[in-house]
């Protein structure tokens, strides 16, 4: 059962970092070839704010879909 919740809590920061590294590695290529730069960076921010809101707790948005 504990090996089900690391890799749950693994994915999760996988998953923030990943599309972090994304989105930095497309500006960083756009900005002038420097990918493995954006995507670093990406995955450090996305990694910060998946732990931020795991810290903080989920919660929903006042005006979320009615």
């Amino acid at each position: 059962m504990g090996a089900d919740i690391t890799a749950a809590v693994g994915r999760a920061h996988a998953a923030g970092c990943l599309k972090s590294a994304t989105v930095g590695a497309v500006a960083g290529h756009v900005a002038g070839h420097y990918a493995v730069i954006g995507a670093v960076g990406g995955c450090i921010v996305g990694h910060h704010y998946a732990k931020e809101k795991e810290k903080n707790g989920w919660q929903p948005r006042a005006n979320a879909l009615r």
